[in-house]
């Protein structure tokens, strides 16, 4: 059964929509991140009763990009997406209240349009706009019907309250997902913290393990004097031995100490409290702490690369 005729409802010009910032519309659209993702029940729902209610064939969730009118939901219809130059939804979303195009085929804005000349064959249209909380149109709930008809007054309400739900489920959806990726950048912050904690952790420790054949030497950095690359091995030069182990300076660099140790040419490391003195290119550093007999300083080339980073970190006066 039809639904009783209301007082005729004269087509809306065009010079009575609102005129909108296409700019700032679309960048509200972007906002939402909902382009092209994959259809979700809520809104499938939505249409659903929208068409049942209207008693339509046909109702979209329709959303306008710059080029093409996307639709988030659909009833009725089988294309994903049209040309905005042939959307009526594109007139519906700047309007101030539900759009009717009571029989297309009469009106000369759409009477050559393709959908309406061809499939779907449209000829009855409302829509009622889709607004974000700052007023910005970014599509329609629509109703679309293959004869001519007007809604009933009462089906016009149920349509103004249908759009307000899918906006408020597009912006649970849109908080959602700017909750998720503050999540995710919180994670990234503490993962980034740990590892930060972890280098710190790493460049503070007071000892070192040295594989030696087949056990394991505790070096105390504090007894290290400096450390000498020799090709594919590195010697560690403590206060009482040498221990040669398997490795690159490089390995070794990030086990030591940052504020204890100093590169100061590509083959040496040394630990800063055994400079004794710096003699032109060369650095000397203390002997054996607490002995009888005191021993020679030993001498360290300094690589020019390296000298003005080394001065850097002494106390120079």
């Amino acid at each position: 059964m039809k639904p009783p005729k209301n007082p005729t409802i004269p087509a809306i010009p065009d010079d009575a929509l609102r005129q909108v910032n296409e700019a700032e519309r679309l960048e509200a659209l972007h906002s939402y991140h909902v382009l092209d993702t994959p259809s979700e029940q809520v809104f499938t729902d939505i249409a659903q009763l929208s068409a049942f209610i209207c008693g339509t064939p046909i109702s979209l969730v329709s959303l306008i990009d710059d080029e093409r009118q996307w639709f988030k939901a659909r009833v009725g219809l089988d294309t994903q997406e049209t040309a905005r130059e042939h959307a009526f939804c594109q007139y519906a979303m700047r309007a101030n209240d539900v759009y009717e195009v009571r029989d297309a085929t009469t009106d000369a804005r759409f009477a050559d349009n393709p959908l309406v000349t061809g499939d779907p064959n449209i000829r009855f249209y409302a829509g009622a706009p889709l607004l974000s909380p700052e007023g910005q149109p970014l599509g329609t709930l629509c109703a679309i019907d293959t004869i001519p008809r007007e809604l009933t007054t009462d089906q016009r309400d149920a349509l103004r309250i249908l759009a307000r739900q899918v906006m408020a489920h597009l912006e649970l959806r849109r908080i959602r997902l700017q909750l998720e990726n503050e999540r995710q950048k919180l994670e990234g912050v503490l993962r980034m913290a740990n590892h930060t904690g972890d280098a710190m952790y790493a460049n503070n420790r007071t000892e070192i393990f040295v594989k030696q054949e087949q056990r394991l030497v505790r070096v105390p950095t504090a007894d290290l004097q400096y450390v000498e690359a020799l090709g594919d091995y590195v010697n560690l030069h403590t206060t009482r031995e040498r221990l040669t182990m398997y490795g690159t300076m490089k390995d070794l660099e990030t086990k030591l100490p940052v504020r204890d140790f100093a590169r100061v040419h590509r083959k040496y490391i040394v630990r800063l409290d055994r400079i004794v003195a710096i003699e032109a290119d060369v650095a000397l550093l203390d002997g054996v702490r607490g002995g009888a007999v005191p021993s020679a300083a030993v001498r360290v080339p300094i690589g020019s690369s390296y000298k003005a980073g080394l001065l850097a970190r002494l106390n120079l006066v």
